[in-house]
């Protein structure tokens, strides 16, 4: 799993940042995606006099770009999973990650279970064909562990 990271400011150390200052970035982020759109559509149809209003616009480009590379210092050295950015990219809700990823260890947590129940029962299995075949073996290899009851009796042999 790969991770993108804020950049810190020298001073600011390892603390988390807190809920406003997520909410402000959040706020100066959504401004100039908004701001980027609204340009857009001014340079997708130019006219001679619309050349004050671009640079304008531009201007408060750079402008918010300085106040998000600003505010950027106070949320520390935040981390993101790759895979959400991706998500994000999709057009998919970030916290629907969470969520896929607790549905896909559910998933792997069961199948691992069913390996481990199949495991038990090919043990108690293998446990009662081989004190059929070797029945004096078994019984030392039994003494040898220490075996006890509730082994023997998981496996199907006589207590």
């Amino acid at each position: 799993m790969e991770y993108t990271y804020g950049q810190s400011n020298a001073g600011l150390g390892n603390h988390q940042p807190g809920r406003d200052q997520l909410d402000h970035f959040k706020e100066l982020l959504e401004s100039v995606m908004e701001s980027y759109r609204e340009l857009g559509i001014i340079v997708s149809d130019v006219q001679p006099t619309s050349q004050p209003v671009i640079n304008q616009r531009l201007n408060g480009q750079i402008n918010g770009l300085r106040e998000l590379d600003y505010a950027k210092g106070a949320l520390g050295d935040i981390r993101v999973p790759f895979e959400v950015v991706q998500y994000v990219d999709q057009g998919l809700n970030p916290q629907s990650y969470t969520k896929d990823c607790m549905e896909k260890s559910i998933q792997k947590n069961e199948e691992v279970k069913g390996k481990i129940d199949a495991f038990k029962k090919f043990r108690a299995h293998l446990l009662v064909e081989l004190a059929r075949s070797f029945p004096n073996e078994m019984a030392k290899y039994r003494a040898m562990r220490g075996d006890t009851a509730g082994e023997r009796r998981e496996a199907g042999g006589p207590l």
